[in-house]
């Protein structure tokens, strides 16, 4: 990990996230991982660190957040402003209404926060599509009731957003969720 990702786990573990809960262990091992899975696929640096961060403000699936959106700028100061918007982006997405039309060319998302309807840009929706396929891969890899229960629903997601990922995240959606089907 670089610096940048040594003080934003320093970061993490003040705000408690090392004693949060999760699947697999706590949210710091979860993020950490996510991190990680980024970074194997090549992800951008900037991606990774926000994948590291992304829980920060909670999401439309875990709620529980570490900062209120009053401490973004705090946020910044460790991570940067850019993986910072990719945290906050993350973050605000109301998944029932943004996830159905979000791989198409006149996307609508919903900010959660504001409620605020937009169509955002193709290389937010790509940071978006990749960091959510590794949180929701790390969940399917560490958990096997969560990916019987919601493997099918998340490949069909992953096969929309397929157009978004990059080679090597489909490659591990269709490793962990689609029976080792390569290439499909």
């Amino acid at each position: 990990m670089s610096s940048s990702s040594d003080e934003a786990l320093v970061f993490l573990r003040e705000l408690g996230a090392d004693r949060i809960p999760h699947p697999g262990g706590t949210l710091l091992a979860h993020l950490e991982r996510v991190h990680d899975r980024l970074a194997l696929w090549g992800a951008r640096p900037t991606l990774q660190l926000a994948g590291l961060c992304h829980a920060s403000y909670g999401t439309d699936g875990f709620p529980g957040a570490l900062l209120s959106l009053d401490g973004r700028e705090e946020l910044a100061e460790v991570i940067g402003p850019d993986a910072e918007s990719i945290v906050y982006f993350y973050a605000s997405c109301d998944r029932q209404a943004s996830y159905p039309s979000f791989a198409d060319t006149a996307p609508t998302f919903r900010d959660r926060f504001t409620g605020r309807t937009y169509a955002p840009d193709l290389h937010l929706r790509r940071d978006f599509a990749e960091l959510t396929v590794a949180n929701e891969l790390d969940l399917a890899r560490r958990d096997p009731h969560f990916r019987a229960q919601w493997g099918p629903d998340l490949l069909t997601l992953f096969t929309r957003l397929r157009p978004l990922l990059l080679t090597s995240a489909w490659q591990d959606c269709l490793d962990v969720l689609g029976a080792g089907r390569r290439g499909a």
